[in-house]
């Protein structure tokens, strides 16, 4: 008598069917070369295992997958830039908006909403620098 027979007794059975798997579908987003049928590396203009050449039509997809991809693409700006300059926006109206929500009574006040005010600009001023690094070379 085995073991697993003494333990769970004779009658009970551990095996069970392989549960059956669907076929996975092929993704739409990657793409194969037509050449030697092996997947492009993202953002890759030839094929790494044949040399083949990817159509622009496929480049295009793969590069304009993020909407703000597409922003930057348009402003010929790369995406790091786009994203400084939205982050640089964002501190401009920060810094306008603070005296719209806080009210001031005293001089106290004035002085804290001036130094908010103060370091929004200072961080707007910062991405913007930001964005003018990071611009492409054309």
């Amino acid at each position: 008598m085995a073991m697993g027979d003494i333990a769970h007794g004779p009658s009970e059975s551990f095996w069970r069917a392989p549960l059956e798997i669907a076929e996975p579908e092929p993704s739409r987003l990657v793409e194969a070369c037509d050449r030697c049928e092996a997947e492009f590396i993202v953002g890759s203009r030839f094929c790494h295992n044949c040399g083949a050449v990817r159509s622009q039509s496929a480049r295009n997809r793969e590069a304009g997958a993020l909407p703000i991809s597409r922003i930057a693409a348009r402003l010929r700006l790369s995406v790091g830039a786009v994203i400084a300059a939205s982050v640089g926006g964002f501190c401009a109206i920060a810094a306008i908006a603070v005296g719209f929500v806080f009210s001031v009574k005293t001089v106290l006040d004035w002085q804290a909403v001036q130094l908010w005010r103060i370091e929004w600009l200072l961080g707007a001023i910062a991405a913007f620098l930001a964005g003018c690094l990071l611009q492409r070379k054309n």
